[in-house]
């Protein structure tokens, strides 16, 4: 499934955090890995930079991504290393689209340091274009002694009955084989929404209740299905709330879920957008490591508007 994992560094200990997680992948997957480490260009109006002085950094950036090489290499991961000039996320996305990447790992933050932003603007720039599987690692979460000691010991999915979401359920067979994990999986049944400006009469409450059973039973046997197809037991969690992000949030702090999979939509994601709205939230405000599996190509998605606009003003 994952074949080839991208993985971008900038020479920071925060940035660093993703190779335990790497590891885990690569192993998994039986994967390759690129390190790309990019050498930013001069900006527009920015002094230009002394060639001996950019020659220094170029030195120090070659030995800083061989020396990452052979760490990676004594912990038995296939790796090889990349050293490009450019414009940070421009070189990246570029290089992922080129070389048929098939997973990206991303530290939530690098050399700019931890803020109170949950993933860094380099992250946030990338994630919208990249079209791609992502792993987001949380650089502010405890990071593993040594590479390989990391292990995946409980797997949440989130699913919501359509079959875009189910996307995910290779990735997730795939880890708990090798991490020998314990899965969980979740659904949300959210009650059905009534439009009133005053409380509810008794004949509505009653709809309520009878609309959200019957997707409760709806939801039961879809789980059920689900479970028969899986090689191993499963934890299952059927939730009633109004709210199925939130109730997510709690569900993973309160059975300390070691990794997030989610698909970038489910049944109500248009393809139009990059990822649906319960993705965007585990970005902005998940605090375990997440695994996206991207169900669409950069092909199929709806070019941005400021993707449209922004070469008319390149140099403005």
């Amino acid at each position: 499934m994952f074949k080839h994992i991208l993985v971008p560094l900038d020479g920071s200990v925060l940035a660093e955090c993703v190779f335990p997680h790497v590891s885990a992948m690569a192993q998994a997957a039986e994967a390759r890995i690129s390190l790309i480490h990019v050498l930013e260009s001069s900006r527009a109006h920015a002094p230009a930079i002394d060639p001996l002085d950019w020659h220094m950094v170029k030195a120090t950036a070659e030995a800083y991504l061989n020396e990452t090489s052979v760490r990676l290499k004594t912990a038995g991961l296939q790796v090889e290393s990349y050293l490009v000039e450019g414009q940070v996320t421009e070189c990246i996305i570029k290089f992922a689209h080129q070389n048929d990447v098939d997973l990206i790992v991303l530290s939530s933050h690098g050399r700019s340091g931890l803020s109170d932003w949950n993933v860094s603007s380099v992250v946030q720039k990338i994630i919208p274009r990249i079209y791609i599987s992502t792993f987001i690692v949380r650089a502010y979460q405890p990071i593993a002694s040594t590479l390989t000691d990391l292990h995946y010991r409980r797997l949440l999915v989130p699913l919501d009955g359509s079959q875009r979401a189910e996307c995910v359920i290779p990735a997730l067979v795939l880890l708990a084989r090798f991490h020998k994990s314990q899965l969980f999986l979740m659904h949300s049944v959210r009650k059905p929404e009534m439009l009133c400006r005053v409380p509810l009469v008794p004949e509505e409450l009653e709809l309520v209740e009878r609309l959200t059973e019957r997707n409760r039973t709806e939801a039961t046997k879809y789980m059920e299905q689900i479970c028969s197809q899986l090689p191993q037991d499963i934890d299952v969690h059927l939730l009633i709330n109004d709210d199925g992000a939130d109730s997510l949030h709690d569900l993973v702090e309160k059975e300390e879920i070691d990794l997030v999979i989610l698909s970038a939509h489910g049944h109500s994601g248009r393809s139009r957008r990059p990822y649906g709205s319960v993705t965007l939230n585990f970005i902005a405000y998940g605090t375990t490591p997440l695994l996206i599996v991207q169900d669409i190509s950069r092909d199929e998605a709806k070019k941005l508007r400021s993707a449209i606009v922004s070469p008319e003003y390149k140099g403005h």
